[in-house]
């Protein structure tokens, strides 16, 4: 027998609507959900490639208890009562003499984090971190002191815009699929893309304006831009007086920063950014500058992000056709929203040992910053981390030098992973708690913010082939073996979805047809003339109250990026449309499509070395050294290299990943404490590795 699941994927963090077709027991084919018109029948490599984790025994299939050292892959199989016993019982003894704030807990964020805050704050404690340190932090707090509103609360009207300016942002790689059609349907309408970056990715192929910058120097050529749509006043002038405060300090600082002073520091010709000024001023509002997805870059990407914000202000293309609007919410369709799963439990008192919320006033507390919380791992201030649960997330792989981690988390009592893989952080840790693939299990549900609102289901297509659980049966059992069940009574995830529905009019059956309940029927818009912004002043602050209080400038002088020395090179990183990360590198299918990495270098820069096109290089930086195949090239910047993220995988158990190309994180050394003070994000790309043929 054949039949339909409605559900949501599972291969990276967009998580897309998707319908799953089963027929007897096993997964025929997965694409978009139909029904949701944005989506489709589309989906990417990926999302089909998810059916290959069915039968993948490279997969974690059953709980492992470490029996050698941390990281020496000696492991024994055990019961799911004997593991979860064996958490519950270190738990237990950390909290009785710490105290539950001596746990933290990170994971990859998202819609489903709700179940895992819960459990933190049942067991009391405030340490909650997800990824975004070393992803969009710089452009979430940017986002935040600008309008009060994060990088969530905005979004962009691709298909309707004139012109895209993109820094960096290559999104037909690193996508969401209803993102990308809709910008693609836009390139077909006759948008216009300028695509920025030192190196030409996919996305630059749709630019009609590519500039190859020099690494480092968003922020300057921004200044140059703002400069020149201020001066000659290109920008809206009615949007900026009724909502702006700030301009003449604004104006002030940008009077320095000329198109020709911008040409000298990124490479960028004055005549080429004044002629693009005038370019979007004409196109304005329909006019999106995209402050960026993932800018843990440099030690000025929240300036940088920040500027973006503002040169979309300036063109007064908030809550307009063609340019940003704001998602809309339940609440604002006159409805309630989901109950969260951790309303009725006590708040937490305690501070966050990052900082965050105290000592850092001007972040963001509630995904807080991960590297931070090393960095009180390792001094015991302002109170010890004793214990870490890792969900679903791969620091060890996304985070900056290894080795300095491993010897900071050497130091906790207990490292727990929760995963559907063997990452590289689960390899090191005391416990592995398999979760199940997603095409194995529900969720709780989600809300979906946009022009529409609503709530939308993960549904389990068939049951699990190995020995895991789905995350909410691990939660709820952890719970309840420490002393915290009354928080937790969920016998099955339709108990759970029903305390989630609680409060709207809304049934479990209502999701049977579509997958998702919409909670409207005509889009929201919201009267540009009373549009809602969450700053102390509630106006767009160009000067930040909150930036200022914490003593840090709004608009901060321009500092030159360091150059590389002699043979050496800016490291730069990013991914494909069909690899994840490293989340997906050992797929059985996607690892086939692309099995490693190589290294691109400028063609001059390959000359003047002896390197030609797929020669070996050894590729170094303080001790640390690898070999990886070259890809010469004139799209990429000759002051920079660049690698696929995701490889170099040290997990024998994954035989396609293992020992496959280069990982670039090995090659960051020393910057867990190299970050951007003013926006939180690690600045990955601030490392410069030497380039050499390897010897025959």
């Amino acid at each position: 027998m054949e039949h339909t699941v409605y559900s949501i994927c599972g291969m990276c963090a967009v998580r897309c609507p998707i319908r799953v077709i089963v027929k007897d027991g096993d997964i025929e084919r997965i694409e978009g959900n139909p029904n949701d018109p944005g989506m489709g029948t589309s989906l990417c490599a990926k999302g089909v490639a998810g059916r290959a984790l069915l039968n993948d025994t490279e997969r974690v299939q059953y709980p492992m208890i470490r029996t050698g050292e941390r990281g020496s892959g000696q492991w024994r199989r055990a019961t799911w009562d004997e593991a979860l016993g064996y958490v519950a019982d270190k738990l237990k003894k950390i909290i009785a003499e710490h105290g539950g704030k001596a746990v933290m807990l990170s994971d990859r964020g998202g819609p489903f984090a709700d179940i895992r805050k819960a459990f933190l704050k049942a067991i009391g404690s405030p340490n909650y971190c997800n990824h975004d340190c070393t992803c969009g932090r710089n452009t979430h707090h940017a986002s935040k002191s600008v309008y009060g509103l994060g990088r969530t609360e905005l979004a962009y009207d691709f298909k309707n815009t004139k012109h895209v300016v993109f820094f960096g942002r290559n999104m037909t790689e690193s996508f969401k699929v209803k993102e990308v059609r809709s910008f693609m349907q836009g390139i077909k309408n006759g948008a216009k893309l300028t695509y920025i970056d030192p190196r030409a990715a996919l996305t630059a192929s749709k630019a009609t304006r590519y500039w190859q910058i020099r690494p480092g120097t968003d922020y300057a050529l921004l200044l140059g831009m703002a400069h020149v749509t201020v001066k000659e006043k290109l920008y809206d002038t009615e949007f900026v007086q009724k909502y702006v405060s700030g301009m003449p300090e604004f104006e002030a600082f940008l009077l320095p920063y000329t198109p020709e002073w911008a040409e000298k520091e990124t490479g960028i010709s004055a005549s080429e950014i004044v002629s693009f000024c005038k370019e979007i001023a004409a196109d304005r509002p329909k006019v999106i500058f995209h402050p960026g997805w993932h800018l843990s870059r440099y030690k000025d990407s929240f300036y940088a992000s920040r500027m973006m914000h503002i040169m979309n202000v300036l063109m007064g293309n908030l809550e307009v056709t063609g340019g940003q609007f704001f998602p809309k919410g339940p609440k604002d369709a006159g409805k309630k929203g989901l109950r969260s799963l951790g309303a009725d439990i006590p708040d937490v008192k305690e501070k966050r040992a990052d900082g965050c919320g105290w000592k850092h006033n001007h972040f963001d507390k509630g995904p807080g910053l991960l590297h931070l919380m090393y960095k009180a791992i390792e001094t015991g201030d302002p109170y010890p981390l004793k214990a870490y649960i890792v969900f679903r997330h791969d620091p060890l792989l996304s985070l900056p030098d290894p080795e300095a981690q491993k010897r900071i988390l050497s130091k906790l009592d207990l490292i727990v992973s929760i995963d559907v893989n063997y990452s590289e952080t689960a390899w090191f840790s005391d416990v592995i708690l398999p979760e199940s693939i997603y095409l194995e299990r529900d969720s709780i549900l989600r809300t979906d913010k946009g022009w529409k609102p609503g709530f939308s289901m993960r549904r389990k297509a068939i049951e699990p082939r190995y020995d895991t659980k789905a995350g909410w049966e691990i939660w709820t059992e952890l719970a309840g073996r420490l002393g915290k069940g009354q928080y937790f009574p969920y016998k099955s995830i339709e108990d759970i979805w029903m305390h989630q529905l609680r409060d709207t009019a809304v049934t479990i059956e209502d999701f049977t047809a579509k997958g998702f309940v919409q909670l409207c029927r005509d889009p929201i818009k919201f009267d540009r003339n009373a549009l809602p912004f969450k700053t102390p002043s509630g106006k767009i602050e160009f000067v930040s109250s909150v930036l200022e209080k914490a003593g840090l400038p709004s608009f901060k002088p321009y500092e030159a990026p360091q150059k590389p020395a002699e043979g050496h090179y800016r490291l730069l990183f990013g991914r494909t449309g069909y690899q994840n990360h490293g989340h997906t590198a050992n797929n059985p299918i996607l690892s086939e499509l692309l099995g490693t990495n190589c290294l691109w270098i400028n063609t001059a820069e390959a000359k003047r070395l002896g390197i030609r096109e797929g020669d070996i290089v050894e590729v170094s930086n303080q001790g640390v050294s690898g070999k990886i195949r070259a890809k010469v090239t004139d799209y990429i910047h000759p002051e920079a290299v660049f690698m696929l993220h995701g490889f170099g995988r040290s997990v024998p158990v994954q035989t396609r990943a293992y020992g496959k190309g280069l990982a670039d994180q090995v090659f960051e050394k020393g910057l867990l404490d190299v970050w951007d003070k003013a926006g939180g994000g690690v600045a990955l790309c601030e490392c410069f590795v030497k380039v050499s043929l390897a010897a025959a």
